[in-house]
């Protein structure tokens, strides 16, 4: 049961990024409209550096996909892992969203302890 409901959920995660991923490409998603100005002038500072937000969209959607196949599901849970904590800051600060950050996090976190031997060959 435990497998199923995992399984599950990670496909509904590795959804999601790559999702945002290909909208970084592609901005079929409209901006919020109440979105405060200091968040506007992070995103359109990270627009003038040019290779930023391109970089995070590959990393979303490879890291999506990778996420939905058991066999690759460690490696990406870690390659999603930095831009999760990135999630996590952004939605801290900006006060909004911040229960659904809390839930993506929980279920990278849970994919990370649940295959922690995976990952004892980098640390040993």
């Amino acid at each position: 049961m435990k497998n199923k409901i995992l399984l599950v959920l990670c496909i509904l995660f590795g959804l999601m990024f790559v999702n945002s991923g290909l909208n970084k490409f592609l901005q079929y998603m409209p901006m919020p409209e109440d979105m405060p100005t200091y968040m506007l002038d992070a995103f359109g500072a990270m627009m003038t550096i040019g290779w930023i937000l391109p970089l995070v969209a590959i990393v979303e959607i490879v890291g999506g996909i990778l996420f939905m196949v058991p066999k690759f599901r460690a490696l990406g849970a870690i390659m999603i892992f930095p831009i999760m904590i990135g999630i996590l800051l952004t939605h801290v600060v900006a006060g909004t969203g911040l229960p659904v950050a809390l839930v993506l996090f929980a279920i990278n976190m849970w994919v990370i302890i649940d295959s922690r031997e995976k990952y004892m060959p980098m640390i040993k």
